[in-house]
């Protein structure tokens, strides 16, 4: 079967809903009644929120599972270059057999009443996974929390919250606090919640939640921790101390992802063996990726080629962190974002550690920012930035100057998903 079928469903779904975003559990409740609960018969659920680390620390925590042999049925979202990256069944990307029908079933069942692609996708997945036999389900919030569409099961094994920071503040609140309360909507009576690194504002209202609840927090800081030390990852916490490889996953922010996970395997019971997978076998694209392969790098032979998916002023500072760690190399960005995120929030923290930006738009996105407004904001927050039609003509001439350079494309995953796509 081609993936066009499954292309060209999609396609129909768009159609469905006049908002691509629009938080309401009402949609979802009408649909999953139709298709019989679906969510009521998945394998135990461990839901993740938060703005930054999601992925990261769900990769983790899957690669901890698969380790010890569990089976794993895992969704996340947005895919980078194609749909099936969405809904991981027992271990395996969804095929596109079976990825058509539960699609075409959802369409159906929904009857052409308005529905959100995520949402109407969320069911198929959901349906998918009721099918398959496995372990754990790793559910990955699309938006926010309280309000998303993964946010329909009843009683999940576990939740995680990741850092929390400022990200679509037009749909979860203009204040820290504000989008906390939403993310920590998936806090269930009496489920635990392993809980990430959190600002003070963050926290308190996590704890405010979780009392009101009875859900037991597992909180970096007060339950485990992780650490950088002597080259290794110290985890420990009320088990005892861990002393395992540095992840595999670039950047020192990956410590505190991959104390979350390791805190989740903990509480699941999984020995030390679970605990060393999740850490060197993780795996997850456009985090700090280095492109060794493919047209692009190919291009340019002589440069440390790198892709990262990151787009607030969270992943901003992680990779402020990352570029000052890494040995000492002229280092450009090529920069494409979309006009609904804090480019200057972003960047700001890059600034000193950075040559130049060259921006580019999106291509085939309709919310892109223009080159030239992406640039703008780079100098005012002190870079020196120009343009380029695109990624291509952005290497190449930073190619000519500096022939040996390190070049980091980054500000969207959408932008990321576009490369991987050209680059596979």
């Amino acid at each position: 079967m081609s993936a066009a079928s499954s292309d060209a469903i999609l396609q129909r779904m768009l159609a469905l809903h006049p908002k691509i975003i629009d938080l309401t559990l009402d949609r979802m409740w009408r649909l999953l009644e139709a298709l019989g609960n679906p969510q009521d018969s998945l394998p135990p659920v461990i839901h993740i929120a938060g703005t930054n680390g999601k992925g990261s620390t769900q990769a983790m925590i899957r690669a901890g599972l698969e380790g010890a042999g569990k089976v794993v049925h895992a969704y996340t979202s947005p895919h980078l270059a194609r749909f099936h990256e969405r809904i991981r069944v027992a271990g395996e990307l969804i095929s596109e057999e079976a990825l058509t029908a539960v699609l075409d079933e959802c369409y159906a069942a929904n009857g052409g009443e308005a529905i959100t692609y995520f949402e109407i996708t969320t069911c198929a997945a959901f349906l998918a996974f009721s099918r398959v036999k496995a372990d754990y389900v790793l559910l990955e919030v699309g938006l926010g929390g309280r309000l998303d569409a993964t946010n329909v099961i009843a009683r999940p094994a576990l939740t995680v919250i990741t850092p929390i920071s400022m990200d679509h503040e037009a749909y979860l609140g203009d204040t820290l606090a504000k989008i906390a309360f939403e993310k920590a909507g998936i806090l269930k009576r009496g489920v635990p919640c392993v809980v990430g690194p959190q600002p003070d504002e963050v926290m308190e209202v996590i704890e405010a939640q979780a009392a009101r609840l009875g859900a037991p927090l597992i909180a970096r800081g007060q339950h485990w921790h992780s650490r950088r030390e002597r080259g290794r990852l110290v985890f420990e916490d009320e088990t005892g101390l861990l002393d395992l490889p540095l992840p595999n996953l670039l950047g020192a922010h990956q410590i505190d992802n991959a104390g979350a996970a390791l805190a989740v395997l903990r509480h699941l019971g999984m020995g030390e063996a679970a605990c060393e997978a999740a850490v060197t076998r993780a795996y997850w694209p456009a985090r700090m990726q280095r492109l060794g392969q493919g047209p692009l790098a190919e291009s340019a032979p002589g440069v440390e080629l790198w892709l990262d998916g990151g787009h607030n002023p969270g992943a901003g500072e992680a990779l402020a962190t990352v570029l000052q760690e890494m040995p000492a190399r002229p280092t450009h960005l090529i920069c494409g974002m979309l006009n609904t995120k804090d480019v200057g929030g972003y960047l700001r923290p890059m600034a000193p550690h950075v040559a130049s930006l060259t921006a580019v738009s999106i291509p085939g996105e309709a919310n892109t920012l223009p080159a030239e407004t992406t640039a703008e904001t780079a100098r005012s927050v002190g870079m020196r930035a120009t343009t380029a039609p695109d990624v291509a003509s952005a290497l190449a001439a930073i190619v000519k100057t500096d022939p040996a350079a390190r070049v980091l494309i980054c500000g969207s995953l959408y932008l990321a998903g576009a490369i991987l796509r050209e680059n596979g």
